[in-house]
C-alpha cells in the first residue's frame, strides 16, 4: 500500500475552522480564514475591508463575532 499525505491540499480544512492568533493581526480571524480555505490571508483581509466598506460596517460585528466565538 502507498503513503499518501496531502500536506500541500488546496481547498477547506478537514479540522474545522480555528482562529490563528500565531499569524493574525488583531484576533487571528482572517488568518483563521486563509488556513481553513487555503488561501493567501491578504485577499482574506481585502475582502473584510471591501465587506466592511460595502456593508455600512456591519462585518465589523460579523468579526468581532467570530472572534469571540471560536476556539
Amino acid at each position: 500500500m502507498s503513503d499518501l499525505r496531502f500536506e500541500d491540499r488546496q481547498g477547506p480544512s478537514t479540522s474545522g475552522f480555528r482562529l490563528n492568533k500565531r499569524d493574525g493581526k488583531i484576533m487571528g480571524v482572517s488568518a483563521g480564514i486563509a488556513d481553513y480555505f487555503g488561501i493567501d490571508v491578504t485577499f482574506v483581509r481585502i475582502a473584510w475591508v471591501i465587506g466592511t466598506l460595502v456593508g455600512f460596517g456591519s462585518l465589523i460585528l460579523i468579526y468581532l463575532a467570530i472572534g469571540l466565538i471560536a476556539n
